[in-house]
């Protein structure tokens, strides 16, 4: 493996806004090793700096469907050829303004609907959300709700009610692959968790998506990818999903980049590759820590949870470890297991242990500290060679990590 550092700090004589793309293209011989490999180079989204790398030509209208207004007519044209009984679009509206969104909003709060506002470009769900006529009641009208909201234009949709069994997933996944011959590769369905409208991670695996929803998501989910292979797009994409409470799903969105559940899909890969088939994996975006972890620390915590996982018949691997020195710390994981029960008692063991870790560093330097027997050493200064950075910095710029063996 070779790992190149800096990437994200530019280079000489790029501009200071200057990107990864651009960042690697000023170093000419990892961008040979990049382009002239023969394989698929993959971005996380596409950009006209990544056209640049590669050589192809930039043509931004290949990314029209990221608008959630473009992919909702998408979806309408796709339901009105037919073949998909068991996917219901629900109904938008657009609003140039928050006064035209205000009175679409106030007739469906005074007919008892409820509602979903949305911006038309957002990630991970920002830019989204639910409204209820109990809301608008509270807030003393619509336009009270509105002035949170940007100007616009806004999207006014539909709300479609949820399963009403308890643990029932409703927020679901399709994950797909454009190559560069058009071709479409389905990856697979996911269930997303979802808290309000902010994605917190996803589960993939066998049979994680229930049985009736399995065929029409993923149906569905190629029929959208035909789609965007003749709009020209190439690449990762998804289409997400809410369950209705009448077996049905309804599309919402459909996002042309790399998203959080794809990268619990390439680890189940690798791991039915090395582990036997069969992997659930859950990838967890934010796992709470007791205490701020600087990198010492938090490498211990990473292996005792290795460990425990490991007794249950379970894999741990850090996925996000930049956020464990946050004001309120962090970590980003993933669980895998060969069963759901071993997933979730993996979890439980990853958070319970998270917090405790947390909390027995924070009591260890409040006991150093009341020590007065031990007096502090004093801090070696740094080197002109290695000058002193934060841990937290450190792990952005990929000087931590960490080895799968």
């Amino acid at each position: 493996m070779e790992v190149y550092d800096g990437l994200a700090d530019g280079g000489p004589g790029l501009p200071t806004a200057a990107g990864l793309s651009d960042a690697v293209r000023a170093r000419p011989a990892l961008a040979g090793r990049l382009t002239a490999a023969g394989l698929p180079l993959v971005p996380w989204g596409r950009t006209e700096a990544f056209a640049r790398l590669t050589g192809r030509p930039w043509r931004p209208r290949e990314l029209r469907y990221e608008s959630k207004s473009a992919a909702h007519g998408l979806f309408a044209r796709i339901l009105a050829g037919g073949g998909h009984p068991r996917i219901v679009l629900p109904a938008q509206w657009r609003a140039d303004n928050r006064r035209a969104a205000a009175r679409r909003l106030a007739a469906r709060a005074e007919a008892g609907e409820s509602t979903v506002l949305k911006s038309e470009h957002g990630v991970g769900g920002s830019g989204t959300t639910v409204v209820t006529p109990g809301r608008v009641r509270a807030a003393g009208g619509a336009r009270a709700v509105l002035r949170a909201l940007p100007r616009g234009p806004l999207l006014v949709e539909e709300y479609v009610a949820g399963p009403t069994e308890p643990g029932a997933p409703r927020d679901l996944t399709y994950d797909g692959f454009v190559d560069g011959s058009g071709r479409v590769h389905e990856v697979g369905g996911a269930v997303m968790d979802v808290a309000g409208t902010g994605y917190r991670g996803a589960t993939v695996g066998p049979g994680v998506v229930p049985a009736w929803a399995e065929k029409p998501l993923l149906a569905f989910g190629e029929a959208v990818g035909r789609e965007l292979a003749a709009a020209g797009y190439r690449g990762w994409f998804d289409v997400d999903f809410v369950a209705d409470g009448a077996g049905r799903l309804a599309p919402t969105e459909t996002n042309l980049r790399l998203t959080g559940p794809s990268v619990a899909f390439m680890v189940a890969a690798r791991l039915d590759a090395l582990r036997g088939a069969g992997h659930l994996v859950r990838i967890v975006d934010r796992v709470e820590l007791g205490a701020r972890l600087p990198e010492a620390p938090l490498d211990e915590l990473c292996e005792t949870l290795a460990r425990r996982c490991a007794e249950l018949g379970a894999v741990f691997l850090p996925a996000i470890p930049t956020g464990a020195f946050d004001p309120a710390p962090w970590l980003g994981v993933f669980v895998a297991a060969h069963s759901r029960e071993v997933l979730d008692a993996a979890g439980a063991v990853v958070r319970a242990e998270a917090l405790a870790v947390g909390a027995a560093f924070t009591e260890g330097q409040r006991s150093e500290a009341s020590d007065p027997s031990e007096p502090p050493e004093p801090p070696e200064p740094p080197t002109t060679s290695e000058p002193a950075q934060s841990s937290s910095s450190s792990k952005s710029k990929g000087d931590g990590g960490f080895r799968v063996t």
